[in-house]
């Protein structure tokens, strides 16, 4: 059960980095364009609206390494180290950049939900997917599930003030608890989605375009993941949508990683990454963290 813990721990954070570094070639092109560039995108070749390196990530996964950073230097109460980490990130100029976490930045002034209400009244929404793109690191560190929820609302209440950010992280990441524990995919996400807006969406192809909406992500990511039988599918489908695919590749990636394990990712997948050594000294303390 340990190695597979492991496994899984280390599929979830590297199923990550792999959807965004796909799905990254093609974000914000259409399906036609990509089908004219690159018939079907299956490798991690950079370039992109990003001029990404082979293997470079994008925001996503940076976020996501700041939350699990925050969570393992103050598990208790990580929202200020979480922030912390957030803004050195936010003065390194990365490329890549949400608009709502970019004005929630520039708004900050020491209280987080206050920058984020803020944001929300002055760009007149604020349900995007950044907050959802990043919180998997709940699921991966904390054994009760309630410390799990708690940090998992809060980390997405501190850029996303759209309760609907919160509830569909919530729901991600009782999904990704219930893998971590060896539940069957298909169960793990009906179990969750069951009386939720989202249950009657889930069987037919999305009629919504594959956008940074919330909801939208969200409904293709269980699509995706629900009619697909391997790891590469998953990530492969996410970046030929287009659109926010990058996303949508990480947050699919990161269930599908849980689930298939790091074994069941493609090794030229795994070792295309240019942060390597980063994810797996995170893995590392996720998982000690998580067996103490």
């Amino acid at each position: 059960m340990e190695n597979k813990l492991i496994d899984r721990i280390k599929g979830g954070l590297y199923g990550v980095a792999v959807g965004d570094a796909l799905g990254g070639t093609t974000e914000f092109m259409s399906t036609r364009e990509i089908e004219a560039k690159y018939g079907y995108l299956t490798e991690i070749i950079g370039g992109g609206i990003w001029d990404l390196e082979p293997g470079e990530v994008t925001d996503d996964t940076m976020m996501t390494l700041c939350v699990a950073e925050g969570i393992l230097d103050n598990p208790g109460e990580p929202m200020e180290a979480i922030g912390r980490f957030f803004m050195e990130w936010y003065q390194s100029r990365p490329k890549d950049i949400g608009n709502i976490i970019r004005h929630v930045f520039q708004k900050y002034e020491g209280d987080w939900f206050e920058a984020a209400f803020i944001a929300h009244m002055d760009m007149g929404q604020s349900g995007g997917n950044g907050s959802l793109m990043r919180c998997l690191p709940a699921a991966l560190a904390y054994k009760d599930p309630a410390d799990m929820d708690r940090v998992t609302v809060m980390q997405s209440r501190m850029t996303h003030y759209d309760p609907r950010c919160t509830e569909v992280c919530v729901m991600y990441n009782r999904m990704a608890h219930r893998l971590l524990q060896g539940e069957n995919l298909r169960a793990a996400i009906m179990a969750e989605v069951v009386g939720s807006e989202y249950e009657g969406m889930i069987e037919a192809q999305p009629d919504c375009p594959p956008s940074g909406f919330v909801v939208h992500t969200f409904r293709w990511v269980l699509h995706i993941l629900l009619y697909t039988t391997d790891f590469a599918g998953v990530v492969q489908q996410a970046a030929n949508l287009g659109g926010d695919s990058d996303t949508i590749g990480a947050i699919a990636g990161g269930l599908a990683g849980i689930y298939y394990g790091y074994e069941g990712i493609p090794a030229r997948y795994a070792e295309a990454i240019l942060i390597k050594e980063r994810l797996d000294r995170t893995i590392s303390k996720l998982y000690a963290f998580k067996t103490s």
